[in-house]
């Protein structure tokens, strides 16, 4: 029995370090992403900031209300700009952090199925006959959970790839209406 014991302590110590590195790199992704987030509402708020103050100054600029309301018409699309380009960089942010997350969360998953099945493989050894039945639909069970994770993963990828894309077409869509 020592040896069951040795190896479940063993499997649960390797399991907390496991869980310690996934946690550090997660906070550590989220941290990047938040700060970078923060970069990206700075140069917006600067860049319509300047992009305010400069209209400001072309509309006080305006000799009659005809000239006014043409300036005032065309500083929308500026303002547009400045936001088709905060859209691309945050879902850049979005899809990099996205991507850090799930290379680790992925890199766990698999460490921690590599890790019961070992587990598994140890008792099996120290289990009494007949009980191979039950140790398989175990380490069956570990594979599928490491499979569906797999597949969500997948379809997060294209969910960000299909917001992505959206993004791009819609930069290109008002880069063919401005010209």
């Amino acid at each position: 029995m020592p040896n069951s014991t040795e190896a479940l302590a063993t499997a649960a110590r390797m399991q907390l370090d496991s869980q310690l590195q996934l946690a550090t790199s997660i906070a550590g992704s989220l941290i990047d992403g938040m700060e970078k987030v923060a970069g990206l509402n700075l140069q917006a708020a600067k860049a319509s900031f300047n992009a305010s103050i400069g209209n400001a100054q072309h509309l006080l600029s305006a000799k009659d209300p005809q000239e006014f309301f043409s300036i005032a018409g065309n500083q929308a699309q500026p303002q547009a700009d400045i936001a088709l380009t905060y859209g691309r960089h945050f879902s850049s942010i979005t899809s990099g952090a996205h991507s850090d997350l799930s290379r680790a969360a992925e890199a766990q998953i698999s460490a921690n199925s590599r890790q019961m099945i070992a587990m598994i493989d140890n008792i099996a050894q120290l289990a009494p006959a007949g009980s191979e039945a039950p140790l398989s639909m175990l380490k069956s069970a570990i594979d599928n959970i490491s499979s569906t994770y797999a597949q969500l993963n997948k379809s997060a990828k294209v969910a960000i790839d299909t917001v992505e894309s959206n993004m791009q077409a819609a930069s290109s869509r008002l880069t063919t209406l401005r010209n």
